[in-house]
């Protein structure tokens, strides 16, 4: 199948790129490389783009009428930027995410795979979210994700289309591969922050909020290999219908699927798993909580299991690992470590 892949010159939208060539579907890429790189698309069909480009669109489904879904990646990610500038991210994830599912329709594309996020959920006792537990997203960032979701849902209600938002919990690792990983030279997740430690970059290692109601008092969260999250994609895309099929609403053109791996890990559970890995402790401190931040959650994932037939399979280990052999390549791809 062909596949549009907006935004697929990122981090996460590359390496979904690597899954769908890995399992013999063609990506079309669509990205405005305002963050994207342009070597994570060499050998694949790429057109330089904004989403909202209505003319664009028509151009590239003119040339591709055989495009069967399209996986909408692209936005604006970095929560602490979100509270520092929200009309760009309002702008970026929302009015032009509007523009690119309005076109959709109008141009007869009707299965949409959208990338949420984990982090509109609200905290709840045990950590465990599904589905259906209380949502309060706590940045700009989050909310972008909660409003295309809710527009998503109205245009499966009132158009002839279908949407799955999958909502991410957090990306760890690089395709194993090493096609692509993490490029943004100074990262706001922790892994990456991590690595930078290694590197040399960033003199320490900053948990940011050790007085959260967890075990260990650090936030918890669901560390999801990045390559768990392409698969997940492509059982999305090549189980589309049957997905729909297997709901417990099967009048409904709207599902949401959390992805992860239905473990929650604090951060110095983190940290204690990274010093594994690498074989030598990591200098850290310990702060303030960063604007945004929440105690955070991780993932019932059986919904993903039962509609898509997907579970996430690789460790946190492996995630890391492989972080660290990206970011030993990196430079011979992007050229900076």
């Amino acid at each position: 199948m062909k596949i549009l892949v907006t935004g697929g010159a990122g981090y996460i939208g590359s390496t979904i790129c690597s899954a769908l060539e890995d399992n013999g579907h063609t990506p079309i890429v669509m990205d405005s490389l305002v963050r994207g790189r342009v070597e994570f698309t060499k050998g694949r069909i790429f057109y330089k783009a904004d989403v909202s480009d209505k003319s664009y669109l028509q151009r590239i489904i003119n040339e591709h009428s055989d495009i069967s879904c399209t996986i909408h990646c692209a936005a604006l990610i970095v929560v602490p930027e979100s509270v520092e500038k929200p009309y760009e991210y309002y702008t970026e994830n929302v009015t032009k995410s509007l523009e690119l599912f309005r076109n959709l329709k109008d141009l007869g594309q009707k299965r949409i795979v959208f990338s949420s996020s984990a982090s509109i959920y609200d905290v709840v006792p045990d950590f465990m979210v599904r589905e259906n537990s209380p949502l309060k997203p706590s940045s700009p960032y989050a909310r972008t994700k909660y409003m295309m979701e809710m527009v998503l849902q109205d245009f499966c209600k009132a158009y002839d289309l279908r949407g799955i938002a999958l909502r991410y919990f957090n990306p760890i690792g690089a395709d194993p591969k090493l096609r692509s990983g993490a490029h943004d030279p100074s990262p706001s997740h922790v892994v990456g922050k991590m690595v930078d430690v290694t590197l040399g970059k960033i003199s320490e290692f900053q948990i940011t909020g050790v007085n959260w109601p967890t075990r260990d008092g650090s936030g918890v969260r669901d560390y999801i290999h990045v390559w768990d999250l392409a698969q997940a994609h492509i059982k999305a895309i090549e189980n589309f219908d049957d997905a729909f099929a297997k709901a417990s609403d099967s009048n409904s053109n709207y599902l949401v699927i959390n992805l992860g791996t239905g473990k929650g890990v604090t951060v110095k559970e983190l940290v204690s798993a990274f010093e594994k890995v690498q074989g030598k402790n990591l200098k850290r401190s310990e702060t303030q909580p960063r604007p945004g931040d929440v105690a955070g959650a991780y993932a019932n994932a059986d919904t993903a299991k039962r509609l898509l037939g997907w579970e996430a399979s690789m460790s946190v280990e492996q995630g890391i690992s492989d972080a660290l052999r990206w970011a030993d390549h990196r430079k011979s791809i992007l050229g900076y470590s």
